[in-house]
Protein backbone atom coordinates (compact mmCIF):
# COMPACT_ATOMS: atom_id res chain seq x y z
CA UNK A 1 0.00 0.00 0.00
CA UNK A 2 2.86 2.43 0.67
CA UNK A 3 3.58 2.67 -3.04
CA UNK A 4 0.57 4.16 -3.99
CA UNK A 5 0.68 6.86 -1.31
CA UNK A 6 0.09 10.42 -3.02
CA UNK A 7 0.17 13.30 -0.59
CA UNK A 8 0.70 13.22 3.15
CA UNK A 9 -2.15 15.87 4.43
CA UNK A 10 -1.61 17.77 7.63
CA UNK A 11 -4.08 20.27 9.26
CA UNK A 12 -2.77 21.47 12.70
CA UNK A 13 -4.57 23.93 15.06
CA UNK A 14 -3.56 25.16 18.44
CA UNK A 15 -5.57 21.85 20.26
CA UNK A 16 -4.92 19.43 17.57
CA UNK A 17 -3.74 18.27 15.04
CA UNK A 18 -5.40 16.10 11.89
CA UNK A 19 -2.86 13.95 9.16
CA UNK A 20 -4.13 11.72 5.97
CA UNK A 21 -2.17 9.95 3.72
CA UNK A 22 -3.68 9.81 0.71
CA UNK A 23 -3.46 7.43 -2.20
CA UNK A 24 -2.74 8.07 -5.96
CA UNK A 25 -6.29 7.29 -6.60
CA UNK A 26 -7.51 9.61 -4.70
CA UNK A 27 -8.13 7.06 -1.35
CA UNK A 28 -7.53 8.24 1.69
CA UNK A 29 -5.05 5.55 2.97
CA UNK A 30 -4.82 5.96 6.71
CA UNK A 31 -5.48 8.90 9.38
CA UNK A 32 -4.22 9.90 12.75
CA UNK A 33 -5.36 12.50 15.23
CA UNK A 34 -2.97 14.63 17.10
CA UNK A 35 -1.96 17.47 19.77
CA UNK A 36 -1.77 20.80 19.45
CA UNK A 37 0.75 22.93 17.22
CA UNK A 38 2.21 25.47 19.06
CA UNK A 39 5.57 26.65 17.88
CA UNK A 40 5.16 30.23 19.96
CA UNK A 41 4.75 28.35 23.40
CA UNK A 42 7.66 25.30 22.60
CA UNK A 43 9.85 26.18 19.66
CA UNK A 44 9.48 25.01 16.23
CA UNK A 45 11.53 21.54 16.89
CA UNK A 46 9.02 20.14 19.68
CA UNK A 47 6.04 22.01 17.98
CA UNK A 48 6.67 19.08 14.80
CA UNK A 49 7.09 16.35 16.90
CA UNK A 50 4.05 16.46 18.27
CA UNK A 51 3.05 16.75 14.41
CA UNK A 52 5.40 13.68 14.20
CA UNK A 53 3.63 11.37 16.56
CA UNK A 54 0.44 12.02 14.71
CA UNK A 55 2.19 11.18 11.12
CA UNK A 56 4.15 8.20 12.34
CA UNK A 57 0.76 6.53 13.93
CA UNK A 58 -0.84 7.30 9.54
CA UNK A 59 2.32 5.74 7.87
CA UNK A 60 2.16 3.56 10.44
CA UNK A 61 -1.59 2.53 10.15
CA UNK A 62 -0.89 2.18 6.33
CA UNK A 63 2.15 0.28 5.91
CA UNK A 64 3.55 3.27 4.09
CA UNK A 65 7.68 3.87 4.50
CA UNK A 66 8.69 7.10 6.21
CA UNK A 67 10.14 8.99 2.85
CA UNK A 68 8.07 6.95 0.32
CA UNK A 69 5.14 10.13 0.32
CA UNK A 70 5.61 12.17 -3.02
CA UNK A 71 4.33 15.19 -1.18
CA UNK A 72 3.43 16.49 2.30
CA UNK A 73 1.08 19.70 2.23
CA UNK A 74 0.43 20.80 6.18
CA UNK A 75 -1.81 23.84 7.15
CA UNK A 76 -0.71 25.18 9.85
CA UNK A 77 -2.06 27.30 12.85
CA UNK A 78 0.96 29.98 13.63
CA UNK A 79 2.30 30.03 10.40
CA UNK A 80 0.65 33.36 9.76
CA UNK A 81 3.54 35.10 7.79
CA UNK A 82 5.22 33.90 4.81
CA UNK A 83 8.79 34.04 6.65
CA UNK A 84 7.24 31.43 9.35
CA UNK A 85 6.06 29.56 6.41
CA UNK A 86 9.32 28.92 5.32
CA UNK A 87 10.79 27.91 8.17
CA UNK A 88 7.97 25.63 8.79
CA UNK A 89 8.58 24.00 5.52
CA UNK A 90 12.56 23.57 6.28
CA UNK A 91 11.25 21.96 9.87
CA UNK A 92 9.29 19.76 8.05
CA UNK A 93 11.36 19.03 5.11
CA UNK A 94 14.33 17.76 7.58
CA UNK A 95 12.37 15.55 9.09
CA UNK A 96 12.23 13.38 5.72
CA UNK A 97 8.19 12.06 4.92
CA UNK A 98 7.84 13.50 1.28
CA UNK A 99 9.98 14.30 -1.53
CA UNK A 100 8.59 17.95 -1.10
CA UNK A 101 6.86 19.71 1.34
CA UNK A 102 4.52 23.06 1.37
CA UNK A 103 3.76 24.87 4.15
CA UNK A 104 0.44 27.12 4.19
CA UNK A 105 -1.29 29.00 6.95
CA UNK A 106 -4.43 26.70 8.18
CA UNK A 107 -6.76 28.94 6.74
CA UNK A 108 -6.40 27.88 3.39
CA UNK A 109 -7.43 24.79 4.16
CA UNK A 110 -10.33 25.99 5.35
CA UNK A 111 -10.63 27.93 2.17
CA UNK A 112 -9.75 25.05 -0.07
CA UNK A 113 -12.38 22.60 1.72
CA UNK A 114 -14.88 24.56 0.75
CA UNK A 115 -14.39 25.33 -2.65
CA UNK A 116 -14.12 22.82 -5.74
CA UNK A 117 -11.36 24.31 -7.42
CA UNK A 118 -8.59 26.78 -5.73
CA UNK A 119 -10.35 29.59 -6.77
CA UNK A 120 -12.58 31.95 -3.88
CA UNK A 121 -12.06 34.30 -0.58
CA UNK A 122 -12.84 32.66 3.31
CA UNK A 123 -12.72 34.27 6.52
CA UNK A 124 -12.36 32.21 9.42
CA UNK A 125 -13.99 33.85 13.00
CA UNK A 126 -13.59 31.45 15.99
CA UNK A 127 -10.83 32.40 18.96
CA UNK A 128 -8.92 35.25 16.44
CA UNK A 129 -10.40 36.24 12.79
CA UNK A 130 -8.29 35.46 9.54
CA UNK A 131 -8.95 35.62 5.51
CA UNK A 132 -7.39 34.32 2.99
CA UNK A 133 -8.02 34.09 -1.39
CA UNK A 134 -6.74 32.24 -4.00
CA UNK A 135 -7.36 31.75 -7.51
CA UNK A 136 -5.80 29.19 -9.91
CA UNK A 137 -2.52 30.73 -11.10
CA UNK A 138 -0.97 30.43 -7.69
CA UNK A 139 -1.45 34.04 -6.56
CA UNK A 140 -2.72 34.72 -3.39
CA UNK A 141 -4.50 37.29 -0.91
CA UNK A 142 -3.99 37.21 2.73
CA UNK A 143 -3.36 39.37 6.10
CA UNK A 144 -1.09 39.20 8.42
CA UNK A 145 -3.58 38.26 11.53
CA UNK A 146 -1.72 38.43 14.17
CA UNK A 147 -3.86 40.88 16.59
CA UNK A 148 -4.38 44.33 16.84
CA UNK A 149 -0.65 45.45 15.91
CA UNK A 150 -2.50 43.93 12.04
CA UNK A 151 -4.92 45.70 12.53
CA UNK A 152 -7.24 43.14 13.39
CA UNK A 153 -10.40 42.88 14.95
CA UNK A 154 -12.87 40.39 16.44
CA UNK A 155 -12.54 36.76 17.06
CA UNK A 156 -13.97 35.03 19.92
CA UNK A 157 -11.23 36.36 22.05
CA UNK A 158 -11.82 39.95 20.50
CA UNK A 159 -15.48 39.75 20.74
CA UNK A 160 -15.51 38.58 24.80
CA UNK A 161 -12.93 42.04 25.69
CA UNK A 162 -15.14 44.24 23.76
CA UNK A 163 -18.31 42.93 25.88
CA UNK A 164 -16.38 42.98 28.76
CA UNK A 165 -15.03 46.90 27.93
CA UNK A 166 -18.59 47.90 27.59
CA UNK A 167 -20.51 45.58 30.45
CA UNK A 168 -17.83 47.04 33.06
CA UNK A 169 -18.46 50.57 32.01
CA UNK A 170 -21.92 50.41 31.84
CA UNK A 171 -22.12 48.68 35.57
CA UNK A 172 -19.75 51.49 37.04
CA UNK A 173 -20.89 54.53 35.61
CA UNK A 174 -18.71 55.63 32.57
CA UNK A 175 -21.08 54.06 29.66
CA UNK A 176 -23.77 53.56 28.52
CA UNK A 177 -26.24 50.93 29.86
CA UNK A 178 -26.05 47.68 28.86
CA UNK A 179 -27.85 44.14 29.49
CA UNK A 180 -24.28 42.53 29.20
CA UNK A 181 -23.72 43.96 32.62
CA UNK A 182 -25.72 41.42 34.25
CA UNK A 183 -25.16 38.48 31.34
CA UNK A 184 -21.64 38.18 31.59
CA UNK A 185 -21.38 37.71 35.23
CA UNK A 186 -24.13 35.53 35.39
CA UNK A 187 -22.72 32.83 33.04
CA UNK A 188 -20.15 32.43 35.59
CA UNK A 189 -22.74 32.59 38.49
CA UNK A 190 -21.51 35.90 39.93
CA UNK A 191 -23.64 38.42 40.75
CA UNK A 192 -21.73 41.88 38.92
CA UNK A 193 -18.93 42.63 36.46
CA UNK A 194 -16.98 43.72 39.35
CA UNK A 195 -16.86 40.41 40.48
CA UNK A 196 -16.46 39.18 37.42
CA UNK A 197 -13.10 41.01 36.75
CA UNK A 198 -11.97 39.98 40.15
CA UNK A 199 -12.15 36.51 39.61
CA UNK A 200 -10.29 36.84 36.02
CA UNK A 201 -7.72 39.15 37.67
CA UNK A 202 -7.03 36.84 39.94
CA UNK A 203 -6.92 33.34 38.32
CA UNK A 204 -10.17 32.13 39.70
CA UNK A 205 -11.53 31.40 36.25
CA UNK A 206 -8.62 29.91 33.05
CA UNK A 207 -8.21 32.48 30.59
CA UNK A 208 -9.84 30.38 28.01
CA UNK A 209 -12.93 30.62 29.90
CA UNK A 210 -13.22 34.45 28.58
CA UNK A 211 -14.03 32.54 25.07
CA UNK A 212 -17.60 31.26 27.03
CA UNK A 213 -18.75 34.79 26.75
CA UNK A 214 -19.15 34.97 23.26
CA UNK A 215 -22.28 32.93 22.72
CA UNK A 216 -23.48 35.48 25.79
CA UNK A 217 -22.77 38.38 24.06
CA UNK A 218 -24.87 36.71 20.68
CA UNK A 219 -27.71 35.55 22.84
CA UNK A 220 -28.15 39.11 24.61
CA UNK A 221 -27.68 40.76 21.14
CA UNK A 222 -30.19 38.90 19.74
CA UNK A 223 -33.06 39.77 22.91
CA UNK A 224 -32.46 43.66 21.41
CA UNK A 225 -29.76 44.86 23.56
CA UNK A 226 -28.28 48.17 21.04
CA UNK A 227 -24.84 47.31 22.77
CA UNK A 228 -24.71 43.85 21.90
CA UNK A 229 -26.53 44.13 19.12
CA UNK A 230 -23.65 46.65 17.67
CA UNK A 231 -20.81 44.43 18.41
CA UNK A 232 -22.33 41.90 16.29
CA UNK A 233 -22.93 44.46 13.47
CA UNK A 234 -19.80 45.37 13.84
CA UNK A 235 -17.76 42.08 13.47
CA UNK A 236 -20.16 41.72 9.84
CA UNK A 237 -18.44 44.68 9.00
CA UNK A 238 -15.29 43.32 9.63
CA UNK A 239 -16.04 39.91 7.93
CA UNK A 240 -16.96 41.56 4.81
CA UNK A 241 -14.24 44.28 4.89
CA UNK A 242 -11.64 41.37 4.57
CA UNK A 243 -13.34 39.39 1.99
CA UNK A 244 -14.00 42.20 -0.26
CA UNK A 245 -10.68 43.39 0.29
CA UNK A 246 -9.04 39.86 -0.17
CA UNK A 247 -11.93 39.50 -3.68
CA UNK A 248 -10.46 43.35 -5.25
CA UNK A 249 -6.69 41.95 -4.83
CA UNK A 250 -7.49 38.85 -6.54
CA UNK A 251 -9.37 40.39 -9.58
CA UNK A 252 -12.22 38.74 -8.07
CA UNK A 253 -14.39 41.54 -6.69
CA UNK A 254 -17.03 41.58 -10.07
CA UNK A 255 -17.18 37.89 -10.89
CA UNK A 256 -19.06 35.07 -9.26
CA UNK A 257 -16.36 33.67 -6.90
CA UNK A 258 -16.78 31.61 -3.81
CA UNK A 259 -16.65 33.41 -0.21
CA UNK A 260 -16.41 30.47 2.34
CA UNK A 261 -17.33 31.42 6.08
CA UNK A 262 -15.70 29.29 8.76
CA UNK A 263 -14.78 29.01 12.35
CA UNK A 264 -16.79 28.75 15.58
CA UNK A 265 -18.38 32.11 15.36
CA UNK A 266 -19.28 32.24 11.88
CA UNK A 267 -20.76 28.40 11.76
CA UNK A 268 -22.58 28.80 14.45
CA UNK A 269 -25.40 30.70 12.05
CA UNK A 270 -26.47 33.55 14.25
CA UNK A 271 -28.97 35.31 11.78
CA UNK A 272 -28.11 38.62 13.02
CA UNK A 273 -24.56 38.37 12.22
CA UNK A 274 -25.61 36.07 9.25
CA UNK A 275 -28.31 38.58 7.78
CA UNK A 276 -25.74 41.65 8.39
CA UNK A 277 -22.57 39.79 6.22
CA UNK A 278 -25.02 39.25 3.49
CA UNK A 279 -26.29 42.67 3.27
CA UNK A 280 -23.16 44.31 3.29
CA UNK A 281 -21.70 41.74 1.21
CA UNK A 282 -24.45 41.97 -1.65
CA UNK A 283 -23.29 45.98 -1.79
CA UNK A 284 -19.41 45.41 -2.00
CA UNK A 285 -19.01 42.44 -3.59
CA UNK A 286 -22.60 41.01 -5.06
CA UNK A 287 -21.69 38.57 -7.20
CA UNK A 288 -19.90 36.67 -3.89
CA UNK A 289 -21.37 33.21 -3.69
CA UNK A 290 -21.32 32.81 0.30
CA UNK A 291 -21.30 29.66 2.21
CA UNK A 292 -20.69 28.59 5.17
CA UNK A 293 -17.81 25.44 5.36
CA UNK A 294 -18.64 21.72 7.17
CA UNK A 295 -15.90 19.91 5.27
CA UNK A 296 -12.71 18.98 7.87
CA UNK A 297 -10.13 21.05 7.18
CA UNK A 298 -7.75 18.23 6.54
CA UNK A 299 -9.75 17.68 3.33
CA UNK A 300 -8.64 21.13 2.62
CA UNK A 301 -5.05 20.40 2.90
CA UNK A 302 -5.31 17.13 1.34
CA UNK A 303 -6.87 18.50 -1.54
CA UNK A 304 -3.97 21.53 -1.75
CA UNK A 305 -1.53 18.59 -1.87
CA UNK A 306 -3.06 17.28 -5.24
CA UNK A 307 -3.64 20.47 -6.39
CA UNK A 308 0.31 20.46 -6.36
CA UNK A 309 1.11 17.70 -7.70
CA UNK A 310 -1.06 17.88 -10.93
CA UNK A 311 -3.91 14.99 -10.46
CA UNK A 312 -6.85 14.76 -11.92
CA UNK A 313 -10.79 15.99 -11.29
CA UNK A 314 -11.55 12.66 -10.72
CA UNK A 315 -8.93 12.08 -8.07
CA UNK A 316 -10.07 15.13 -6.43
CA UNK A 317 -13.48 14.18 -6.13
CA UNK A 318 -12.88 10.66 -5.59
CA UNK A 319 -11.00 12.12 -1.96
CA UNK A 320 -13.89 15.06 -1.32
CA UNK A 321 -16.53 12.17 -1.95
CA UNK A 322 -14.85 10.32 1.01
CA UNK A 323 -15.63 13.42 3.51
CA UNK A 324 -18.86 14.14 2.57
Amino acid sequence: MGVNALVLAIDAGNSKTDVALIGEDGTVLSAARGGGFQPPVVGIEAAVDVLGAAVGRALELSGTPVGSVAHVSACLANADLPVEEEQLAAALRARGWGSTVEVRNDTFAILRAGVDEPRGVAVVCGAGINCVGMVPDGRTARFPAIGRISGDWGGGSGLAEEAMWFASRAEDGRGEPTELARALPGHFGLDSMYALIEALHLGRFGFERRHELTPVLFATAAAGDPVAGALVDRLAEEVVAMASVALSRLGLLDEEAPVVLGGGVLAAHHPQLDDRIAELLAARAPKALVRVVTEPPVLGAALLGLDHTGASDGVHERLRAQYS
